[in-house]
This record gives C-alpha cells, structure tokens and sequence, in this order.
C-alpha cells in the first residue's frame, strides 16, 4: 500500500499516523515516498525516493487530503495501473471515497479487498507551434488554456473534429472530462456529467460572443484549440492545476481522449446521485421518490 498525504497540514499528518496503524496492524505493508517519509517518521514503512516507481507493485494508493492530493496520487499510479482509494481531508472533495471519519471502515475495506474498481478517462493534450511538438501532457479532471494577462482577453479558434466551430475573445476555455464536470468546468457554468457518460466538455470563460454555451462532445472526438497568430500575447496552459505551459500566439492546443485511464477504488455502493447530493449539500428534504415510498412499506 502506498500512503500519500500533504505532510504540510497537521491534520494530515495524523491522520496518515493513524491509517498507517491500522494497515500494519492488519499485516499491510506501507510505502512512502521519501520526501513524506521524513515527515511522517513511521515504522515500520517503505521508502521509495523516486516517484515514477512509487506506484510499481502495490496493490491501492491510498491519499488523504483533498482533490489536489488526490490528483497528486493520480500522477503517481496512472502509468502502473494502480487504484488510487481517496480519504477527503479537504472540503468538497469530489474525487475522494470517504470521509476521514470512515477511516477505519475503509481500512477494513482495503485489507478485506471488497472494494471495486473502476476507471475514469482522461485528456491527452498536446500542444504543437509551426506543426512542431512542444509540450505533451494530460489530464484527469480538465485542462484549461486561459489569458496570461489580466488585461488582455484571449483570441482562439475552436475547431472540433478538424472542422472549425467558433471564434471567441474571451478570458478563456476549459476542455473537461466527465470526472472533471464538478470542479473548474461547473464553476465556469458547464453541465453535470455522470461518471459513466463518455464525452468531452467544452467550457468557455467569459467569451465576448453570443454563441459561447458549454458544448458536450463525442469521446471519439478531437478538439483544437488555436491561439490567434495576429493575437498580441500569450496564453498559459494548465492540465488539473498540477501541469503548466506558456502558450504564444500561433500555437495549437489538440485534446482528445487518451488511451491510458485513471483507475479509482470505489468502496461504497452509492449512486452518483447520492455523492452528488451529500457534496453540493441538495436540498432534498421531504423527497417522496418510488424508492422512499418502498423502504416506508407504502407503495401508493
């Protein structure tokens, strides 16, 4: 197992002593990485210096933090496959499994090995200039090409499936996943997608135009985002707040799915729906659905 957590909160740091206690004390082994280690001064532990092999052979990764440490651990276990299982110390904490009250039921789970797995697409972004590649990355929740200027909106082409679509000034726009739908791309307006929808959403920033709405498209298709060459500056590109590239005038921004998943561990069973409303606090109160009504013993 490894452990993952932001050694720079003090809660963290507790509650990373306290789910290490309970995995070794199920006979689980714990891995660190080596820049943690030294923070977290637990024993026993593995100790992994390099990042690229942290994730190599271990059954889950396990982080306790919110959707950034999350994101975090989804650098580390993409390329090996690895389940990554959240424990929320953040706030909304959408990516996360369970909250850190539920620590020692989703340790059980863990050692017990009844959680499920599935996986959730991500973005591969490329970014070429005068047909030239010059970044390369990719994206679990979003990525987002916004002005590197206050003062100056940015010019861009979109273009879906190598056929343009619009022209926009605007301060910006977000390319998500559906994972990605409740962070950046529902704060700048988009649609809720459920998990299990395929597709790609397109989100402007505060585009000056009367067509700007958020557009849903196809997982099959290949969006391309080109920042106007007459544009005077530049744009900055970021994948899930993590992975950053300045972006000149000219350059082409091309995201289409990956090949490579992100694998998430799900211990409890509840509908998407239901995390929807915990998350977001719904108003649901009074709610008389079939479902209610069948659990009452009353089927009027």
């Amino acid at each position: 197992m490894l452990l993952v957590t932001h050694t720079g909160r003090e809660q963290a740091v507790e509650v990373a002593r306290d789910a290490h206690r309970l995995l070794t004390g199920a006979g689980m082994q714990v891995r660190l990485l080596g820049g943690e280690a030294e923070e977290l001064k637990l024993d026993p532990v593995e100790i992994v210096d390099d990042p690229e092999k942290a994730a190599s052979d271990v059954e889950l990764i396990m982080v306790l933090g919110g959707d950034g440490s999350i994101l975090r651990g989804a650098e580390l276990a993409r390329p090996h496959g690895t389940p990554v299982l959240g424990v929320n110390l953040g706030h909304v904490g959408f990516l996360a499994e369970a909250e850190v009250d539920d620590l020692e039921r989703i340790v059980q789970v863990v050692v017990d090995r009844t959680y499920t797995v599935e996986e959730r697409m991500t973005l591969a972004v490329d970014v070429r200039l005068d047909d030239e590649l010059i970044f390369e990355t990719w994206a679990l929740n979003e990525a987002s090409i916004e002005k590197a200027a206050r003062e100056k909106m940015l010019e861009i082409l979109v273009e879906v499936d190598d056929r343009p679509l619009s022209r926009w000034g605007c301060d910006g726009v977000v390319v998500a996943t559906p994972t990605g739908s409740t962070a950046y791309a529902f704060s700048a307006g988009g649609p809720i997608v459920w998990p299990e929808v395929e597709a790609i959403l397109l989100v402007p920033l505060s585009a000056h135009a009367l067509f700007s709405r958020p557009i849903v498209v196809a997982p099959t298709s290949r969006l391309s985002i080109e920042l106007v060459p007459t544009w005077n500056g530049r744009g900055v590109l970021w994948c899930d707040g993590r992975r950053m590239v300045e972006v000149p005038p000219g350059a082409e921004i091309t995201l289409r799915r990956a090949a490579t998943p992100v694998r998430l561990a799900r211990a409890h069973e509840a509908p998407f729906t239901d995390r929807l409303v915990a998350k977001f606090d719904l108003p649901v109160l009074g709610w008389r659905g079939a479902a209610e009504r069948k659990r009452n013993g009353n089927g009027n």
